[in-house]
């Protein structure tokens, strides 16, 4: 079984910066305390994981219906800027291939729109 150990990144660590946690929880703590610190600690990692998962059930309930997908993640300001920056310009994109099947061609560098002096 091969791991790729490149990928694993837990926030901004990366694997270097765990293998350098690894090796000082050594020194501190000792070979002979570590499993049980591990086993402690992945206890804290599941009981947090299970009141993530209680406080978006309990979300959804409150939303109703309507919001019966939510995750969590979705809640983040930078996904949802992104979310909308990435909707955004997709329908530029839309709108501008569109544009083209009309037969209108974009305005170049300088040039001023046309001018209806009736229509204003």
């Amino acid at each position: 079984m091969t791991v790729a150990l490149s990928p694993l990144l837990i926030g901004d660590i990366g694997f270097g910066e765990l293998i350098v946690i690894a090796l000082v929880a050594i020194v501190v703590f000792g070979p002979d305390k570590l499993p049980e610190l591990a086993k402690q600690a992945g206890a804290m990692v599941r009981k947090a994981r299970d009141f993530a998962n209680a406080a978006r059930d309990d979300l959804r309930d409150e939303l109703g219906p309507d919001y019966a997908d939510l995750e969590l993640r979705d809640l983040d300001p930078r996904a949802i800027v992104r979310k909308h920056i990435v909707e955004a310009m997709e329908g530029a994109d839309e709108e501008a291939e569109r544009s083209r099947k009309r037969g209108e061609m974009p305005l170049l560098q300088g040039e001023l729109p046309p001018f209806d002096a009736d229509a204003t």
